[in-house]
């Protein structure tokens, strides 16, 4: 059981003035991001988040 993420910055953060953290949950992945952490974090169930992944671009 996870009592609390770790966030981590994300692999797709492409640089220090735009990254989000992500940390793994019982449920699937959290997402937050880092200039404002107070904010709290949104969480994606497993086939929500590839699905979400699968928009994204890479380079």
């Amino acid at each position: 059981m996870y009592s609390s993420p770790e966030f981590r910055k994300s692999s797709y953060s492409a640089n220090e003035s735009a990254c989000v953290e992500v940390a793994k949950t019982e449920a699937g992945t959290a997402v937050r991001d880092t200039q404002n952490r107070r904010l709290g974090h949104i969480e994606f169930d497993a086939p929500s988040w590839a699905a979400l992944l699968g928009t994204i671009p890479r380079n």
